[in-house]
């Protein structure tokens, strides 16, 4: 397969609803330390899209490369590891010597969310393969094996996207009955929504503190949720929606909308106060602001592939599943190596890490 990359300003990136390629997240990470770059992408000689590279130090004078939900648009699904061989090896005279790997959070459906046998008697999906095999599978056709699957994934593969479209009754009729309840139960005992500005910031920090600590998920700083907050770009914005009761604040999250989507992208919530069923009001405010800003699907960012009760994001799949969505399974993070002994080295070194990467 035949693929060139033409390097262009990250102001000019093509409007999208993957938020994380767009001039606007090239802002937010901009702030937090990487480099960014964008390209137009040419495949078979025909235009194929664009895509937002992020690069950032890794120390002895290394640096990583990083597509986040990059490249959206996948010319032909039966070549996915060989355009995207093609591409990471285009895209290295762009890098430079210094670039250990470029690591690919790709946006595209899983293949074996397309196959029969990879979902039990109840429609349950019972997910990818092992490794070894799902590597074979996407070097199938390049003639240097070279993508390898990350050691773990940084964006969630696993999401619920809700539709947007029709009457607000409508979206709340395709809803679990106790999910529906619930929304309407919070109004009922005082909790109302408002849209937060930089003043709130403090009291988001110790929502989400006391969310961290609940759930031992791992802790971004306040330098990440001020990016956010800056004035959005023509193609996106994130907002900070507030669940209070009385002024007491009992939730909080992170709404943006990118072209026709928004995507709830961190929440919190307090340890006091939590038979008031914020969180539902909180979501369901966030899918009414939503709408008004034109938005007709919903993406809630992150569950568990199934409903497995073992599985760490199961807690995050009951409650997001409440809001009559479809699940999505992307392919999640492969990595194309260009040193392979210093990609050796990082892997080892992430994978005695916790949390997320990059």
């Amino acid at each position: 397969m035949d693929v060139r990359v033409l390097p262009k300003p990250v102001t000019a990136l093509m409007t999208t609803r993957l938020l994380q390629q767009t001039t606007f997240w090239s802002r937010v990470k901009l702030r937090l330390g990487w480099n960014v770059l964008a390209f137009d992408i040419e495949a078979d000689g025909a235009p194929s899209g664009d895509l937002l590279l992020l690069m950032r130090g890794v120390g002895g004078g290394r640096r990583v490369a990083y597509s986040p939900f990059g490249p959206e648009l996948l010319p032909d699904g039966e070549r996915r590891g060989e355009y995207l061989a093609a591409l990471s090896s285009e895209l290295d005279a762009h890098l430079g010597s210094s670039c250990i790997f470029v690591r690919w959070d790709l946006p595209w459906t899983s293949p074996y969310a397309e196959e029969e046998d990879r979902f039990d008697g109840e429609g349950r999906w019972l997910g990818p393969p092992e490794t070894r095999l799902r590597e074979l599978r996407m070097n199938w056709g390049v003639a240097e094996v070279g993508l390898r699957k990350a050691p773990t994934d940084i964006l969630p593969p696993d999401t619920i996207i809700v539709d947007l479209k029709g009457r607000e009754d409508g979206i709340l009729a395709r809803m679990k009955p106790k999910t529906r309840y619930n929304i309407g139960l919070a109004v009922r005992r005082g909790v109302s929504v408002r849209t937060g500005g930089h003043a709130d910031l403090g009291l988001w920090m110790e929502l989400y503190g006391q969310t961290a600590r609940r759930n031992g998920i791992v802790f971004h700083g306040r330098p990440c949720f001020e990016a956010l907050m800056e004035r959005g770009s023509p193609d996106a914005r994130a907002r900070l929606l507030i669940a209070e009761k009385r002024k007491k604040p009992l939730a909080a999250m992170f709404l943006s909308a990118s072209a026709d989507r928004a995507t709830y992208l961190y929440g919190a919530s307090s340890d006091e106060g939590r038979s008031l069923m914020a969180p539902y009001a909180l979501q369901w405010a966030a899918i009414k602001k939503a709408r008004q800003t034109g938005c007709t699907s919903y993406d809630l960012f992150g569950v568990a592939p199934r409903p497995d009760p073992d599985h760490p994001l199961y807690g995050l799949y009951r409650f997001k599943s409440g809001f009559g969505g479809t699940l999505l399974h992307r392919q999640g993070t492969w990595d194309y190596p260009y040193d392979q002994d210093a990609y050796t080295v990082y892997c080892a070194r992430e994978s005695a890490a916790t949390g997320f990467h990059l």
